[in-house]
C-alpha cells in the first residue's frame, strides 16, 4: 500500500474558508470555473467528469480560493448523483458566505450518450 502524499492530506482535511468582502459599497460578481471536477457514480462506481461553474454576488463574505480548490477536489472519491453534488456545493457555499445571489452549474461530460447539466440558483432571502 502506498503512503499518502501531502496533497492527499490537504484534500482530506479541506474546509471552506471565507474572508471579508472589502468592497461592500458596490454589487459585483465573482466567477469560478472548475474544469477538472470528478466524482463517482453511486450506481456503477465509474468516474464522472464535469466542469463546475460558480457565480456569486458577495454580501459580507467571499470564499477563499485555495480552500475552494481543495473542497472541490474532495469529491473525487465520493459516490454521488449529479443533482446531489451540484446542490451540495451550492448549500455549502451559501452557508459559508450568505451571498446576495449565487448560481452553480455542473456541466458533466457525456457518458452513455447523455450529457447532464445541472443548474442551482440562490437569491438571498428566498427559501
Amino acid at each position: 500500500m502506498s503512503e499518502k502524499m501531502y496533497g492527499d492530506h490537504l484534500i482530506e482535511n479541506a474546509k471552506l474558508e471565507r474572508f471579508e468582502n472589502r468592497t461592500q459599497h458596490r454589487d459585483y460578481e465573482v466567477e469560478f470555473s472548475c474544469p477538472e471536477f470528478t466524482c463517482l457514480c453511486p450506481r456503477s462506481g465509474f468516474p464522472d467528469f464535469a466542469t463546475i461553474y460558480i457565480t456569486y454576488s458577495p454580501d459580507k463574505w467571499c470564499v477563499e480560493l485555495k480552500s475552494l480548490k481543495l473542497y472541490i477536489n474532495k469529491f473525487r472519491d465520493d459516490r454521488v448523483f449529479h443533482e446531489d453534488v451540484t446542490n451540495r456545493i451550492m448549500d455549502d457555499l451559501v452557508e459559508l458566505m450568505d451571498p446576495k445571489t449565487m448560481t452553480v452549474v455542473a456541466d458533466f461530460n457525456v457518458r452513455g450518450n447523455i450529457q447532464t447539466v445541472i443548474t442551482a440558483t440562490h437569491t438571498k432571502g428566498d427559501q
